[in-house]
């Protein structure tokens, strides 16, 4: 067994890939080092094609190993379980940024599979699974049309970092991942604190030139190492075939593609394939044992239709230009018993958004590769089956799903008080969960969803910086004529060049992620597309600022209200009792949610206030000192020969010697007092 291995720098890094002696039944496989983070990738493709397949079967799975940061998994089994939603947006970055790259005739299932098998905890493995990802199909024999790299780019304190560490995350303004081949940018997914246009653009471009060494050694790699690649299958097109099919098509499409509403227009093209096909075999007989091939043909006119359609006049398929956005309307207040909720319909795409205020009880507990984290903003996406007019059986939360709610759910984060500005989670102290369901869906649904929770959060009574939209542009590319797409729906995603969505608000962008289907877009493309998304972004934010312009001055009834005490830091242990038994017995007496701080600070949520005021009180009880001089109630709580001890507050006795009982001689104290009595008592001493 032997290895290779090869070193490069770029950002002032030091990046390592080996080969050779790992997983060699794998048809390619890297291991791929930044620091001491390093991850195994391995790419796999069966021998024998999918009969039928339409589509490139590719899998691919990122997982973290916690022995890899020297943990062993919570819970019972004490193994890693299904992925976690970190996992899956990381497979996602993989797939989004490979797939483009596999031949369409490619039928053979390929499997990529990128295990983190050692993490230092500062730096991050993404990038080099991406770029492992290439390097393991690069020296494979499965044809690909590669090389590309990943990266993470930040902006902090006014420079680029590449691969920064997480404490330089957090300093940082824009945070992209960026996947790059030689020659352009074919992924993008991150987000920023407001940045203009032009600014995301010097973080993409600087990206790109810094992946230039990571494409340069895959190329020296498969030089050294690579394998005999296999043959691209070939996918002859009848052309005779095509003809008459496209002449008998012709009109059945242009017809069905003139109808502007989405079903209407899905079931005239299936009719117009039972129409096109009874007129193939009527008169020639022996096409029906040919109805696959000419499926195919069938919907690659649709594709050239539409393609062609919006090049050539400018229109689209809903009559709108290519800078026109679908009609919106907004409806805040919709649920009245949520905390916030909103209705945001864009054409046929509808979002029913709800904000719900918890408290840090609500906050999510994660399980991360290098430790625990808390979240204390959670944003779902969901995508029933009904929204686009199927019959399907509910599932848990596929991995588009949780990809789209993790793009909202940053869009919108930048915005929130405690995110913008650490100091002010004094000032707002609540846990906040928004969902989304996705009541129909035509294109856009995770913008919708920017919009709807931009509006729900309002409507809550969130002091959120500034109203955030969000916006899907696309991209048709025929020879050297290039046509940038406003708001797309969802054929024009399907059968287009691209999407790249970006949210932000008036003033900037605060997320973005681009999929590309072509080879790559450069800086030209890059600016056009920025611009014309301001453009609709700033269009959008119009509609909503009349819906609802700011957050409503004051919260839901139905939310819990925070009460904040301060008590000096040595009585904590007071309110909190042996083995918590003082603070659970005030919750379970009040219903309060109770958090104490080691600062002395007592956060105290209820939805009911006379319960939270009686849940003040206790705690001062608890925590109030006694005063010289000040008159108390206080209980006896036992006789002596020589006085009676009385409670004055909670957990402070004091003794009323038997001279002070009264103003005459007192025999004996059971003659004034009894245990349990309240009685009037004055401090005289210390």
């Amino acid at each position: 067994m032997s290895k290779t291995v090869m070193e490069t720098e770029t950002g002032g890094k030091k990046y390592s890939f080996e080969t050779g002696l790992l997983a060699q039944q794998a048809n390619g496989s890297v291991m791929a080092r930044l620091g001491d983070t390093m991850v195994l990738v391995t790419a796999v493709s069966a021998k024998e094609e999918r009969a039928g397949a339409d589509f490139v079967p590719l899998t691919v799975d990122y997982q973290e190993k916690m022995y890899a940061s020297g943990r062993i998994p919570g819970g019972f089994f004490k193994r890693e379980g299904k992925p976690r939603d970190s996992e899956t947006l990381s497979a996602r970055l993989i797939d989004r940024s490979i797939r483009p790259l596999i031949y369409k005739t490619w039928n053979f299932d390929t499997h990529i599979v990128a295990t983190v098998v050692s993490a230092d905890g500062l730096n991050d493995p993404h990038g080099i699974s991406l770029t492992g990802a290439s390097m393991a199909m690069m020296i494979s024999d499965i044809p690909f049309q590669g090389p590309i790299a990943g990266l993470r780019i930040a902006r902090v304190e006014g420079k680029f970092v590449i691969d920064p560490t997480p404490a330089e995350r957090e300093k940082a303004d824009i945070d992209l991942f960026v996947a790059s081949s030689h020659e352009a940018i074919v992924m993008v997914e991150g987000g920023a604190k407001e940045a203009t246009e032009a600014e995301i653009i010097d973080a993409l471009l600087a990206a790109h030139e810094a992946a230039q060494p990571l494409l340069d050694i895959q190329d020296k790699m498969v030089a050294a190492v690579g394998k005999t690649k296999r043959p691209v299958p070939e996918r002859a097109t009848d052309e005779v075939l095509m003809a008459t099919v496209e002449a008998a098509a012709k009109d059945i499409i242009t017809k069905a593609y003139s109808i502007k509403t989405k079903l209407a227009r899905y079931a005239a093209v299936d009719d117009g394939w039972k129409e096109l096909m009874e007129k193939l075999t009527s008169a020639q007989p022996e096409l029906a044992e040919r109805k696959e091939e000419i499926h195919g043909m069938y919907e690659k006119l649709q594709a050239a239709h539409v393609r062609n359609m919006i090049v050539e006049t400018g229109h689209r398929i809903d009559g709108r230009s290519t800078t026109e956005v679908r009609p919106i309307s907004c409806e805040v207040g919709v649920l009245p018993r949520v905390h916030g909720s909103a209705l945001f319909t864009r054409g046929e795409t509808q979002a029913l958004v709800t904000a719900t205020l918890g408290t840090h009880l609500d906050e999510q507990k994660l399980e991360e590769l290098c430790g625990e984290e808390y979240k204390r903003f959670i944003l779902h996406y969901n995508f029933p089956p009904f929204s686009v007019g199927e019959a399907k059986p509910l599932r848990s939360p596929g991995r588009r799903e949780i990809g789209h709610g993790a793009l909202a759910e940053r869009a919108i984060l930048q915005m929130l008080p405690f995110a913008k500005d650490p100091a002010k989670q004094k000032d707002f102290p609540y846990t906040v969960r928004v969902v989304s369901d996705i009541l129909g869906s035509n294109g856009s649904s995770s913008q919708a969803t920017i919009c709807g929770s931009s509006l729900a959060l309002m409507d809550a009574g969130v002091p959120i910086g500034d109203a955030v939209a969000g916006i899907a542009m696309g991209l048709i590319k025929e020879g050297d004529k290039i046509v940038i797409l406003t708001d797309i729906l969802g054929d024009e995603d399907h059968l287009g060049d691209m999407d790249f969505k970006v949210a932000g608000t008036k003033k900037g962008v605060t997320a973005i992620q681009m999929d590309i289907k072509i080879t790559g877009i450069d800086r030209t493309i890059l600016e056009r597309a920025l611009s014309q998304a301001r453009d609709g972004r700033l269009h959008i934010l119009g509609i909503m600022n009349n819906c609802i312009s700011a957050p409503r001055s004051e919260i839901s009834p139905y939310a819990p209200r925070y009460i904040t005490i301060n008590v000096r830091p040595e009585k904590i242990k007071d309110v909190i009792g042996p083995g918590g038994k003082v603070i659970k017995d005030i919750v379970a007496k009040t219903g309060c949610s109770i958090e104490v701080q080691d600062s002395g600070a007592i956060n105290i949520a209820s939805t009911d206030t006379a319960k939270a005021e009686l849940a003040v009180k206790i705690i001062k009880g608890l925590t109030a000192e006694v005063e010289l001089g000040k008159y108390y109630i206080g209980k006896v709580t036992s006789i002596k020969d020589f006085g009676a001890f009385i409670e004055v507050l909670p957990g402070t006795d004091g003794l009323c010697h038997i001279s002070e009982l009264a103003d005459y001689r007192v025999k004996d104290v059971h003659d004034e007092l009894e245990e349990g009595q309240e009685v009037l008592v004055k401090v005289i001493g210390i």
